[in-house]
């Protein structure tokens, strides 16, 4: 029997890999997307024929129960938030609504709706802020430090209570901070390799970079929405986080994308204080002990394929 999905966030980096894994499985996917003058349908466009989008919003609890009843899914995954953290800190009641709030009606619209359904909320290493411990487990202690991780920290027990409350199959994945040529380049790792391409190709002269020495765990969105499958096919939900376990440097980041295009990266990039990010959290690194061991699962693509994958499709991209 045909699986059914339905994903929220379904235009962002995550919902677009995994709408592609699942039609790999044959799962009847459908995906939630807000109607507005301004919606970005570019990173699924080629699957336009493949899956149902329905028009809801986080905001709107009827919009969300009104799609649950047509789609009737057997699993949901919400990658819906706000998930630029500096703008977080300009829009702190937006992310609240979409990214705390948004959750409870989601969550209570399964409840009404469609109990028997498997539910994955996408929760983040900002719950952690600045931790007690590194790494981190899924038993690290929660110390958000910007709107963003207060309003996933809020996801993630909502779902948590959930489960415990009314027996709903909740899960949350504790992503880390995950990359693919999908991600917007107002986030660092493909700022540095959509830049070094437009160095290489003579389209941008210089690079300019906050803090060389923050180090962050950094893998593959595709990975890392494998794992997000995983967590629904187990016979009991459980939380995970999912990571790559190890860290990098910005300059790491930076000296490897150079690498792959033949340059030397110290002839190009400059430290603005401007780009620092406020509040930089102590090492953030996530212990991937428990999916590795209970859901064998790990990350299939290292820091430097990611790095040199990102830089290729780049380059690629700016020569057409």
């Amino acid at each position: 029997m045909t699986k059914k999905a339905l994903i929220t966030g379904l235009t962002g980096q995550d919902g677009s890999y995994l709408a592609e894994l699942l039609l790999t499985r044959d799962y009847e996917v459908f995906g939630l997307v807000r109607r507005s003058s301004s919606s970005n349908l570019d990173r699924i466009n080629h699957l336009s024929d493949k899956i149902q989008i329905l028009s809801g919003d986080l905001l709107d609890q009827s919009s969300l129960m009104d799609v649950l009843a047509e789609s009737q899914p057997d699993e949901i995954y919400n990658l819906a938030s706000q998930s630029y953290v500096p703008l977080s800190w300009t829009q702190p009641a937006l992310t609240a609504e979409y990214t705390a709030i948004g959750v409870s009606r989601l969550l209570e619209s399964i409840r009404r709706c469609k109990p028997d359904a498997k539910f994955y909320q996408a929760s983040s290493s900002e719950v952690f802020g600045q931790p007690d411990e590194s790494p981190q487990n899924e038993w690290t202690a929660f110390r958000p430090r910007n709107p963003y991780g207060v309003a996933k920290a809020y996801a993630h027990w909502m779902t948590i209570n959930y489960r415990d409350r009314y027996n709903l199959y909740t899960c949350c994945g504790i992503t880390y901070t995950h990359e693919s040529p999908r991600r917007g380049t107002e986030f660092v790792f493909r700022k540095v390799t959509h830049t070094v391409a437009q160095i290489k190709l003579g389209l941008a002269n210089g690079l300019k970079l906050g803090n060389l020495e923050a180090r962050r765990d950094w893998c593959y969105a595709k990975d890392a929405v494998h794992a997000m499958w995983l967590m629904l096919q187990q016979e009991k939900p459980d939380d995970y986080i999912i990571a790559s376990g190890q860290t990098h440097s910005v300059k790491e980041l930076v000296e490897c994308a150079f690498n792959c295009v033949g340059l030397k990266w110290e002839d190009h990039v400059s430290v603005d204080p401007a780009f620092y990010r406020p509040d930089e959290p102590v090492q953030l690194v996530g212990c991937i002990d428990k999916i590795g061991n209970r859901l064998s699962w790990k990350p299939h693509h290292s820091f430097e394929q990611l790095v040199e994958l990102m830089v290729v499709h780049d380059l690629k991209r700016l020569n057409t």
